[in-house]
């Protein structure tokens, strides 16, 4: 839909323009995990007129019920709502928890104002037929969509790395991510409008199978979505959860707390169509390689390629300050990703480059990574960005491993704004201090070693024995599936 002349996020975007120009949008970076999960219903709360959804995963946890809930409570309002998740999304009720939900999205599909639709949908529904076709179609099975964004009447976007769960608004108590998105008032809703409606149209796109049961059962309300009472009980959740909180405070000052820029957001073909490459990992590499003084990332898997690594060189070559951050063994969710990250670790440091690697534990736990009163087992980082000269940003959804390179489709935004990038590079330098990440080195035998803020460990910090059988035992399997 056009973007209509009413509702708050038109005005919001009328300040942004009468200070900063039609073409500039207004971005606010979305760090803490509380934040995501607050702007997100905002944004939703507030929609008058279309909200477009499009996940890798939408678990079925408090924050992903809540979330469907008021999205479903907007329908009621009038508001046309679209859903376009990852086709994974519809057997997931956790990440470790899995759960045929057709019946439940069918059901959602059925409100008159709310479609649904997936992306690289098995034939077959059933746990049988599902695994038997992605045995004989594995090639085509194994592309998933990653991208993870929100539009709300066509003015202001939602664009990062956190999918909709629990552990990306730090309300898992086992463990919580380190994650980020960036909001944006303005044009750069339509450039990631322009993304959803590509996917949507998309040959690769079906909708949600429909089902006579969930046709029986009337038409869904916002009430049918049944909150576990972990989530009704949580503090932090009381008022959102009341249904009574006004947004009306944080709306009036966020005109004044945006910083203004401008944007180009990129995505990759819906399509894997004979010769079709990805396009989001050519648009990061020509912004790493426009640097001219630092280069800044923070990115949660990290498994490079030749061209990762010569343009590391390249860098180091003119003078340019590479700085990288991304999870140590101590921090990952994912030992496959590490058991061949590992590996790389030396030829980084022989770049020139500098390295660090996350703690479990780092300081910025408990107020950037769970939301109070929650305290989880340990931090991971799952972030995914770039600041270029602290002039220009990259926030999306796009990990450097082969999965983001060549199998799935990523998105990302590149933002022309000096206010944002120093804002978020003065992020990115406190993650990679001693406080919250080990410094990994050369000692005087060359080998790497991990310089906390008071020792310095020979072998890669690990959370378990356990974590350390895995990675091993994932290095039996070919990189290019992570």
């Amino acid at each position: 839909m056009a973007p209509q002349d009413s509702g708050v996020w038109a005005q919001t975007e009328s300040q942004v323009a009468a200070l900063h120009g039609s073409d500039a949008s207004g971005f606010r970076l979305l760090e803490k995990n509380s934040e995501g999960l607050k702007w997100r219903l905002a944004l939703i709360d507030q929609a008058k007129h279309s909200l477009d959804l499009q996940y890798y995963v939408w678990f079925g946890d408090a924050s992903g019920q809540l979330l469907m809930a008021r999205v479903i409570a907007a329908a009621e309002r009038g508001v046309k709502v679209r859903l376009l998740f990852d086709d994974l999304s519809t057997m997931l009720r956790h990440m470790t928890a899995p759960e045929l939900r057709d019946e439940m999205l069918a059901y959602i599909d059925s409100h008159p104002n709310i479609q649904v639709r997936t992306f690289n949908a098995w034939q077959s529904r059933d746990w049988i037929g599902r695994i038997a076709e992605g045995t004989r179609d594995f090639s085509r099975i194994n592309r998933r969509m990653h991208n993870k964004q929100m539009v709300v009447d066509n003015r202001v976007a939602i664009i990062g790395g956190r999918n909709i769960g629990d552990e990306y608004f730090g309300l898992n108590s086992e463990f919580n991510f380190h994650d980020l998105d960036v909001m944006g008032v303005g044009p750069v809703a339509r450039q990631a409008s322009a993304v959803f409606d590509r996917y949507w149209n998309s040959d690769w796109v079906r909708p949600i199978p429909s089902s006579s049961a969930a046709r029986s059962r009337g038409r869904i309300t916002a009430a049918a979505i049944e909150l576990p009472e972990a989530a009704a009980a949580h503090p932090g959740m009381q008022d959102l959860l009341a249904g009574r909180h006004s947004w009306t405070a944080e709306q009036q000052l966020l005109s004044a707390s945006l910083a203004p820029g401008r944007s180009v957001v990129h995505t990759d073909s819906p399509s894997r169509a004979e010769g079709v490459r990805n396009h989001t990992p050519e648009a990061f590499r020509a912004l790493m390689r426009s640097a001219q003084r630092e280069v800044l990332i923070t990115n949660a898997y990290i498994i490079p390629d030749a061209n990762f690594m010569q343009d590391l060189a390249d860098l180091q070559t003119r003078g340019v300050r590479v700085r990288i951050l991304t999870n140590s063994l101590a921090s990952h969710d994912v030992p496959a990703v590490n058991a061949h990250y590992e590996d790389w670790r030396a030829p980084i440091l022989k770049t020139g480059a500098e390295l660090h690697e996350l703690r479990p534990d780092p300081a910025i736990k408990t107020d950037w990574v769970d939301t109070a009163p929650v305290r989880s087992g340990f931090a991971g980082l799952h972030t995914k960005a770039m600041v270029i000269d602290r002039a220009r940003s990259f926030i999306g959804s796009m990990n450097l491993d082969p999965r983001s390179e060549v199998i799935n489709s990523e998105m990302g935004v590149i933002i022309d704004s000096p206010a944002l990038a120093a804002t978020l590079a003065q992020r990115m330098e406190r993650d990679m201090s001693s406080a919250n990440s080990w410094r990994l080195a050369f000692n005087a035998a060359q080998t790497v070693v991990w310089h906390g803020e008071q020792q310095v460990l020979k072998q890669a910090p690990a959370r378990s024995h356990w974590q350390r059988l895995q990675s091993w035992f994932f290095k039996l399997m070919p990189s290019s599936y992570y």
